[in-house]
This record gives structure tokens, sequence and C-alpha cells, in this order.
């Protein structure tokens, strides 16, 4: 398989030929960063990690450059960091028993960029390559550029495809903005609890980011914690540790949906409700 960049890798944790790594994958996350699928597409590894027909693809878009730097990694070049961030992210695939990563290894630059289709043509073969049943992405209300830039490439390249060759499930994934404020009859909730030890192991690889000055790994934890204990107010938690998603499937289904709209439409949701609750205690319906 050939990408645009010639400095994209692929690799096979366990020595398995590149085509069936490929196409084994039932379940593929695709993401900006290195260490951003450990965070959001936790549930697809889970549901992979002790299957043995199950297998989790994993996706890293970006090569890493632009990362915060602090402690023992402030001196690094872009050019070391990457190489360390690519090193981790093949590590987690490692412990996370991953059926193939690739790392496209574009700058954010491309990524954002509204004209340049060589990220969507990559992931495209990709699809192609692994037809998952499953696929783990950015939620379009992010708030990262380069977040929006991957859900946007991801979505337009399952659009692309022949209907039967489209996931099942696409869900936009929370990172840098959770989900809380979508109504909780429009979440996709994920309950990953019980594997707290795992989930910490996977995101303690990411020691560039961490000590290089952001606890990724005590934040995303703690927002999957504070999801099942402020899911429902009035009953116990069913769940301790909880990634809320949206469905995104409908817009893979549907290509005429328009994605904006789409989006929007769960935001004006948000406001209705807030309006309608505020509007009741002051009497003004």
């Amino acid at each position: 398989m050939k990408f645009k960049n010639l400095t994209a890798e692929i690799f096979v944790p366990d020595g398995q030929a590149e085509a069936q790594a490929f196409q084994r994958v039932t379940h593929l996350g695709i993401g900006a960063h290195q260490d951003d699928l450990e965070f959001m597409a936790f549930h697809g590894i889970l549901e992979c990690h002790a299957s043995d027909k199950k297998w989790f693809g994993g996706v890293t878009c970006t090569n890493g450059a632009g990362s915060s730097r602090v402690g023992a990694y402030k001196d690094f070049t872009d050019a070391q960091l990457m190489t360390i961030r690519r090193a981790e992210q093949n590590a987690a695939a490692v412990v996370g028993k991953f059926g193939v990563m690739v790392q496209l290894d574009y700058p954010s630059s491309a990524v954002k960029s509204a004209t340049d289709n060589s990220l969507k043509n990559d992931l495209k073969e990709i699809l192609i390559a692994t037809q998952p049943e499953v696929v783990y992405t950015h939620n379009p209300a992010d708030k990262h550029d380069t977040h929006i830039g991957v859900v946007i490439a991801a979505l337009q390249a399952m659009r692309e495809l022949p209907l039967a060759q489209r996931p099942k499930r696409v869900i936009g994934c929370e990172v840098w903005r959770d989900l809380d404020w979508m109504l909780d009859t429009e979440k996709f909730p994920m309950n990953v609890s019980g594997h707290d030890h795992f989930a910490a192991a996977l995101n303690g690889i990411f020691d560039s980011q961490i000590a290089g000055g952001k606890r990724y790994d005590l934040a995303t934890l703690g927002r999957r914690s504070a999801n099942a204990t402020f899911f429902e107010a009035h009953a116990n938690d069913e769940a301790s540790q909880l990634i809320f998603g949206m469905d995104l499937t409908p817009l893979v289904q549907d290509d005429t949906k328009d994605i904006v709209e789409f989006v929007s439409g769960f935001i004006e949701c948000f406001h209705n409700d807030v309006k309608t609750k505020l509007s009741k205690r002051l009497g003004k319906i």
C-alpha cells in the first residue's frame, strides 16, 4: 500500500503479513495525533483486545511535530520528538494488541487544508483494505482544528465507498471537547469500566506528552469517571468509566446529509433544552 508521504509507516505488532493484517481489522480508529486513539477509541481497543475474532486497527494522521515540551523534552527538536512519538504509538499498538498501526506522517497544516485531498485519499485506501464494521474518529464539535480536519477527511473517504463497503457504525469521540453537553438520549455511551489498569498502561506510554507538560493520562481517566457519575442524576452509577460518542453513522449512510447541519442539530437540541428548563422555572412557559 502506497501513501502520499514516503515517510508513512505500517507497523504490524504480531508480524502478520501486511495484507492479512489489514483484512482482519473489524474496528478502526482514525486519530489526528499519537495518543488520540488510546484516549478516544479505548472502547474499540478493549472490544478487540481479548478476542480472536475482532481486531483493532489504528491510524494516526499527523507527525507529532507541534507538541508542547518542557522538562526532559524541552530541548528536543521537532525531528527528535517526531521520532519519539512514532515509537510511543507503536509501543501502544503492541500493548493494545492492535492488528495494524498506520502512521501517515502529515503535518497539521495539510490536515487542516480545505483543498488538499491527500489525507482523504490515504484514508480511503485504508478503509478499502480493512472494510471495518466500526470506525472511531474525532467528533465534529471538537475544538482542535487538526481533529476537525481528520474527521472531515474520514467522513469524506467513507462517503466515497460503495454503500456495501461502508462501516456499520461510525462514532465521533471526545478529546479536545467532551460531549457532556449533548442530550443524554443523543449520546452514544461506551462503557469501559473495570479496565483502569489497562487504560493507564496504554496512556502512560506517551511519556513525551505527560512529562512534556500535559497530564493527559490523569485527565482522560478523570473525564471517563466524571461521565459515569454525572450521566444519571437520579440513579446509582451503573458504570465507573464512560466515554461519550456522537453517532456519525447517518452521515456515512446518507451522502445527502449536510455535515454542518447535522452537527448543528445536536447543538440546537442543547440550546432548546436549556432554554426550556429556564423558561419553565421563570414561569415564561
